[in-house]
């Protein structure tokens, strides 16, 4: 039996539906209502670990892997990303946080910035970097896509606030305050903590970034860092790959009382698709190995844009950096899908606009005026 939709209005300035489902949920299928809906918004994915997967899976080099065709065994090509509407991507330049003992985390990371650079060299007329939130919006007019990068894991500054600067000067625009491990400076989230949060080096990491216009972003991060980095930032934080705790109790997701602080920071929590993060905990508890479905992965979408409001709320796909996805969200050239579900759910074509990426775009924008100031 189809229900109706019902309408509730969640905050002020924003005003989202409740949708209740059976149990048995359809096929999404696209409509001319909703690829006009998808195509005419900006569409900002917080973080693709196509630059990781090129390395792992193709020396790093684009004569391996011409992105340019089909590439099957990845998530990402330039075909789909096409087809899925993509016009502004921040690139996850990720390595190891096994490079703490290494030593060499900066050196990897700065390798990985490298092949960004040559996938825009390569790829010029599909991909053009982008420096600041201006620049995403030119680009993004001019057809092409807007690619930004971002760090994953604070074990790439290897514990010096100038590699920072160094990492901002090669277009990185967020970077991921911890990854997998527990830093000497902050508490990761899949690690034992040490700190109960931040250290006061940890604090003067958030200023920094501040400082330089960098977004900082608390996916992989304790609860303890989430709420210790809000106290600090003056600028919105962001989530740049993280789902909903409420739905999924795995430590990378985000907890309610945090949810709540996006308003008053600006912050925002952009959803990610890995099946593990997304299917309901008990689903999970019972077979970690099941795919999920996209309306899973809209579910989280939808109790962020309840409890933080629709204006805290995006996409951090994960593309290319996870083993499984839910279903009719395989590959890049999905994100239509998403849209679409959103206006069967009755949310408003400005409201997912905003999730699409104008909600990032903000944020960074923002990011870059306490920068000024």
């Amino acid at each position: 039996m189809i229900r109706m939709i019902l309408f509730a209005a969640v905050t002020v300035l924003a005003r989202t539906p409740s949708y209740a489902q059976d149990a048995a949920r359809p096929v999404v299928v696209l409509t001319d209502e909703g690829r006009a809906v998808h195509f005419s918004g900006m569409l900002f994915d917080g973080h693709n670990d196509l630059p990781w997967e090129l390395r792992k899976s193709g020396n790093s080099s684009f004569d391996q892997i011409d992105i340019a065709k089909n590439q099957p065994h990845q998530h990402t090509d330039i075909p789909r990303l096409k087809r899925g509407g993509v016009k502004a991507q921040f690139w996850s330049v990720y390595v190891s946080a096994d490079t703490i003992l290494t030593g060499d985390a900066l050196l990897q990371t700065m390798q990985q910035i490298d092949i960004v650079d040559q996938m825009i060299e390569r790829y010029p007329q599909t991909f053009e970097f982008a420096a600041s939130a201006a620049e995403i919006e030119r680009i993004v007019k001019s057809g092409k896509i807007a690619s930004m990068m971002g760090v994953e894991g604070g074990h790439s500054i290897e514990g010096s606030l100038g590699n920072l600067q160094r990492l901002y000067d090669r277009g990185c625009r967020y970077m991921t305050l911890t990854h997998s491990k527990t830093l000497p400076w902050a508490d990761s989230a899949t690690d034992d903590a040490k700190h109960g949060g931040l250290t006061d080096f940890g604090k003067e990491v958030v200023r920094e970034m501040n400082r330089l216009g960098m977004l900082v972003d608390l996916s992989h991060v304790s609860p303890e860092v989430m709420h210790q980095a809000i106290d600090v930032s003056a600028a919105p934080v962001i989530f740049s790959h993280s789902s909903a705790l409420a739905i999924n109790d795995h430590p990378r997701n985000v907890p309610d009382d945090v949810l709540q602080r996006m308003p008053k920071n600006g912050g925002v929590v952009m959803v990610n698709f890995f099946s593990k993060y997304v299917i309901p905990t008990a689903q999970r508890n019972k077979n970690e190995n099941l795919p999920g479905t996209i309306h899973d992965v809209v579910d989280h979408i939808h109790h962020i844009a309840t409890v933080a409001g629709v204006s805290h709320v995006g996409i951090g796909s994960d593309f290319d950096g996870v083993s499984r996805l839910p279903e009719q969200l395989e590959d890049v050239s999905m994100y239509p899908l998403i849209t679409q579900e959103l206006l069967n759910r009755g949310y408003a074509k400005t409201d997912i606009h905003k999730i699409l990426g104008g909600n990032v775009l903000r944020a960074l924008r923002s990011a870059e005026e306490v920068a000024k100031r």
